[in-house]
């Protein structure tokens, strides 16, 4: 199996190409792997919880023979109530293994993120900036620790 950690996106091909937007699918397609080893087979809601981190919440939202789509959270207590940031739709190609953010929440109240918002948006379009959030967001849940296994 290739080694993510040797997955750089940016690297692989020119940004804002097509081919570089399918490099980065590709890698963050084997992170959340490496977050959800059993993701052809999970359904439901699952968390992960590590010590000194958030709580990570995932909720399989829709399920086909080739495709899972599913939501990806923390959910922080906060004075106001429940926040839910950052708030990510994924949908995962098992066959083509491949996966996409498909949405992302309108506002990052996390300054990382909106600076990896930032950063990238001159990029391909839209799809480019949501996938490089995922990207980096995958490969820090998965070096925090968290792991989304079957109950």
């Amino acid at each position: 199996m290739l080694l993510d950690t040797y997955l750089v996106p940016e690297a692989i091909a020119r940004p804002r190409s097509f081919v570089g937007l399918m490099a980065l699918y590709e890698s963050n397609y084997l992170r959340l792997l490496r977050l959800i080893p059993e993701i052809d087979r999970l359904d439901g809601c699952f968390r992960s919880r590590v010590a000194g981190d958030c709580d990570l919440h995932v909720e399989i939202l829709e399920r086909s023979r080739y495709t899972v789509t599913l939501s990806l959270t923390y959910h922080l207590e906060t004075d106001q109530g429940l926040l839910i940031d950052p708030d990510m739709t994924i949908r995962a190609y098992l066959d083509g293994m491949l996966c996409e953010a498909m949405s992302i929440g309108k506002r990052q109240r996390h300054a990382t993120l909106r600076k990896l918002v930032n950063a990238h948006r001159q990029e391909l379009d839209r799809r480019w900036r949501r996938n490089i959030v995922l990207n980096k967001w995958l490969e820090y849940v998965s070096d925090q620790g968290h792991l989304i296994l079957e109950r």
